[in-house]
C-alpha cells in the first residue's frame, strides 16, 4: 500500500523508539481476559468476522469496512451482525444482536485510495439491548497519541479467530491528521479493533484498527484517529433514533468478577 511521503518520514523518524515491542499474548483464561471483555468478535453474517469493544451499554466501535460485503460492496443488514463481548474458546461473556450500524457518513467502501477512506474507516454498532455486567466495563476513548508513543492493541484474527490476543507495546510510528501508522501486530479480521493508550493508568481507545500495510517491507497498521470522526458518527446515531420497542431480555451464559484493563510491562511477574 502506498503511504504518503510524510507518513513514511515520520515512520523512519520514529523506528529507533520500537526496539522494546511486546509479542503478541494470548488471553486464553477469564484470569488472562479480566478487564479485556468489552472488546469482541462481531460476526458479519456468513461473510466473516472483525474485531469489536464497547464503549457503552449499548454501543460498539469498529471499523466501517466491516459493515459492507467486500464481494458486491452491498451493506449487510444489522440482523446479519452478532456482538459476541469476551469471546474465547467457543464462548462469550454475553451474546448481543444488532439493531443499527452507522458508519462515518463521509466514509465511501468504493474509494480507490484506501489511505485516503482510513480517515473515515469507523462505525458504532447499537446492540439490541445493553450489555450491564461487572466483567463487561465499556471503555473510555482518549484524545489522539503523538508519533513515538506506546500504544497496545487487543484484537482477534484469521490465525486467532477463537482467542483474543493482547499486545501490551507497540508505537505509533507516524501520523496525519486522522490517520496513524503502527507498529502493531495485525492481521485479517483485527478490522475495528481498539489501539489503546494508558491514562492515568487506565487504557483508553485512542484509534481502530483499519488496515494493514506494507512499508519498504516492514509490515505496519493503520489507524483512524478517533476524536472528530467518533463524534460525527455519535451524532449519525443519536439523528437517527427510532422509538424505542421492548424487546426480549437477552439470557447472558457466562459472567464473573470486573476489573479494569492493565498493561503489563514485558518481564513484569
Amino acid at each position: 500500500m502506498r503511504l504518503i511521503p510524510a507518513v513514511l518520514l515520520s515512520l523512519l523518524l520514529a523506528a529507533a523508539a520500537t526496539a522494546d515491542e511486546s509479542p503478541l499474548r494470548s488471553l486464553q483464561t477469564s484470569d488472562d481476559s479480566r478487564g479485556w471483555n468489552a472488546v469482541g468478535k462481531i460476526l458479519l453474517g456468513r461473510k466473516g468476522f472483525c474485531t469489536g469493544t464497547l464503549i457503552g451499554p449499548q454501543r460498539v466501535l469498529t471499523a466501517a469496512h466491516c459493515l459492507y460485503d467486500k464481494d458486491s460492496g452491498l451493506r449487510i443488514e444489522p440482523s446479519q451482525i452478532q456482538f459476541l463481548a469476551g469471546w474465547r474458546n467457543g464462548r462469550a461473556e454475553a451474546y448481543r444482536q444488532v439493531r443499527r450500524a452507522v458508519p462515518h457518513p463521509q466514509y465511501s467502501f468504493g474509494g480507490l485510495e484506501q489511505i485516503e477512506r482510513v480517515e473515515f474507516d469507523i462505525a458504532v454498532l447499537e446492540l439490541d439491548q445493553p450489555i450491564r455486567q461487572p466483567s463487561i466495563l465499556p471503555f473510555a476513548t482518549g484524545l489522539r497519541p503523538e508519533t513515538g508513543d506506546e500504544v497496545g492493541v487487543v484484537s482477534y484474527a484469521q490465525d486467532r479467530s477463537e482467542v483474543p490476543a493482547l499486545q501490551e507495546v507497540c508505537h505509533v510510528l507516524g501520523r496525519q491528521p486522522a490517520v496513524l501508522v503502527l507498529s502493531c501486530n495485525v492481521d485479517f479480521g483485527s478490522s475495528g479493533a481498539p489501539i489503546f493508550s494508558m491514562q492515568g493508568g487506565v487504557a483508553q481507545v485512542v484509534s481502530v484498527v483499519s488496515a494493514k500495510a506494507d512499508v519498504e517491507g516492514r509490515k505496519v497498521a493503520l489507524g483512524t484517529a478517533l476524536q472528530e470522526p467518533l463524534a460525527e458518527v455519535l451524532a449519525e446515531l443519536e439523528a437517527a433514533e427510532p422509538a424505542r420497542h421492548a424487546v426480549p431480555t437477552v439470557r447472558i451464559l457466562s459472567g464473573g468478577t470486573g476489573g479494569g484493563a492493565k498493561f503489563i510491562r514485558p518481564g513484569t511477574p
